[in-house]
């Protein structure tokens, strides 16, 4: 059975929701893109993964830095502090190029830090070599999920 990628994107902007999930679903590889619009609403989310059911839990996540509730920066600091959470890649996707913003991402352990295109294309574009590059190229851990036989 093929294991389909999940995805977890933490986006309020719905035009940029639109855009990833055309691209990740137009993408070569199998994946389920699962959406929250606010910090808070993705780290309660994580939470009830780890507690029910933790094959469930996301292969990477998309996450914005301005999130209403709890914004990025936090969300991805309490993730990088969860043992169960830390070790799913986490890239900010996001419109802030502040320095500030990428330093912080990065103390605060952030797999990487890309700032969105402003033009469509360049987007979709990003979006897919984002999937192509982590699900084609780099190998993930399995922990948690269905066991490959080698």
């Amino acid at each position: 059975m093929i294991h389909r990628i999940r995805i977890l994107l933490v986006e309020d902007n719905e035009g940029d929701i639109l855009l990833t999930t055309e691209a990740l679903t137009d993408a070569k590889i199998a994946n389920d893109v699962i959406v929250q619009r606010d910090g808070e609403a993705a780290i309660t989310y994580l939470k009830d993964i780890v507690r029910s059911d933790r094959s469930q839990l996301p292969d990477l996540i998309l996450l914005d830095v301005n999130l209403p509730r709890v914004n990025g920066h936090e969300v991805l600091a309490r993730i990088k502090s969860d043992e169960t959470l830390r070790r799913i890649p986490v890239i900010m996707l996001t419109t802030s190029s502040s320095h500030r913003d990428i330093e912080r991402a990065y103390q605060e352990h952030a797999n990487c830090y890309i700032v969105k295109p402003v033009e469509i294309q360049d987007f979709i574009n990003v979006v897919s070599s984002i999937e192509e590059f982590w699900f084609t190229i780099v190998r993930l851990p399995t922990e948690n999920k269905a066991t490959d036989v080698d």
